[in-house]
């Protein structure tokens, strides 16, 4: 018997090692092999890191990114989701709001657009949704004052005929290193932005609103795993999480939905704005991806929840769009 169970242990010592050569066969070929390179699963090849090493000034230009995102999403077919709305949209001149801007003219809405003071680049995102056909306004302004935010959702319902859909996406974002070294006026103005603005355009939009409209906050992956160096920004997400499931309670009376799509890194201004030149260059590269989304990969989850065709049924949720974390 005990011959048998040596000769029974001997057996498995030698297939684990067996398994184990052939294991450490693979590793050596694939130390030696060339690393792959990022995912590549959309219609068209997205551009990945290295990125040319780039700082901007707040709040961050988009004709001055290199290489610029990609926000007109050419192979994306519009049918009608959106046919005879109207959406306002805060951040709309550039990013992850200039896309969504496009999409929503594609798919039917008319589109008032709200930003902080980059003219330029909201007058190209105003031709772009007008290049499809739609209504465009834009509302030069700072989100964080209440008094704005009720004259632009007063101009959005004179100019464009009412309000369906509200996009809050405008964003202030700087990281700060060392915890100690976050200044009061620094953690004031990302809450003043990120949750006042919210606070501000949902509550002055809400009374226009009728039965089948929606909200669609934009949150972030920090809102989720937090980040070291963006303490009050992820602080912000994390209520932009809280509120955008709070409010959606609350508002399930009067047949509003409200829902917050949270992105991981995405190609925008905000960061080359935010990060250091090098950080800059590998934005993204960390992701299970290997590269940051591009604002049209992101864009066809605002049209999912706004659209009353496609979530109906869905409000109170927070999606995330991560890139395989």
């Amino acid at each position: 018997m005990l011959a048998k169970t040596k000769t029974d242990t001997s057996k498995a010592t030698q297939t684990q090692r067996s398994v184990q050569r052939k294991v450490d066969a693979d590793d050596r070929k694939k130390a030696k092999s060339k690393p792959d390179g990022a995912m590549q699963a959309g219609a068209r090849k997205y551009p990945e890191p290295p990125f040319p090493k780039q700082h901007h000034p707040k709040p961050g230009e988009e004709w001055q990114i290199k290489p610029a995102p990609l926000y007109d999403a050419p192979f994306w077919q519009g049918s009608k989701k959106l046919d005879g709305k109207v959406a306002l949209i805060t951040g709309g001149d550039s990013g992850i709001g200039r896309a969504v801007a496009v999409l929503f003219a594609r798919e039917g809405a008319d589109v008032a657009l709200v930003y902080l003071s980059e003219d330029r680049d909201a007058g190209v995102t105003k031709q772009a949704v007008e290049a499809e056909g739609r209504r465009c306004l834009t509302l030069r302004g700072d989100v964080s004052r209440r008094p704005f935010c009720r004259r632009a959702v007063a101009a959005t319902v004179k100019q464009l005929g009412g309000l369906d859909v509200l996009v809050n996406n405008a964003a202030f974002q700087v990281h700060s290193a060392d915890f100690a070294d976050l200044t009061e006026e620094h953690f004031d103005t990302t809450l003043k932005t990120n949750l006042y603005g919210y606070f501000h355009m949902a509550q002055e939009a809400m009374p226009h609103m009728k039965p089948g409209s929606a909200i669609i906050n934009t949150g972030s992956v920090t809102g989720i795993d937090g980040s070291k160096q963006l303490i009050d920004y992820s602080m912000t997400k994390g209520g932009i999480h809280a509120f955008t499931k709070a409010l959606s309670g609350n508002l399930i009376p009067k047949g509003i939905r409200v829902n917050a799509v949270a992105p991981g890194p995405v190609w925008t201004p905000l960061n080359p704005s935010e990060k250091t030149a090098e950080d800059v260059s590998q934005f993204g590269a960390k992701t299970p991806m290997k590269r940051p989304a591009q604002p049209e990969e992101i864009a066809p989850a605002y049209v999912f929840l706004a659209s009353s065709q496609c979530s109906s049924y869905i409000t109170g949720e927070i999606l995330p769009i991560v890139g395989g974390y």
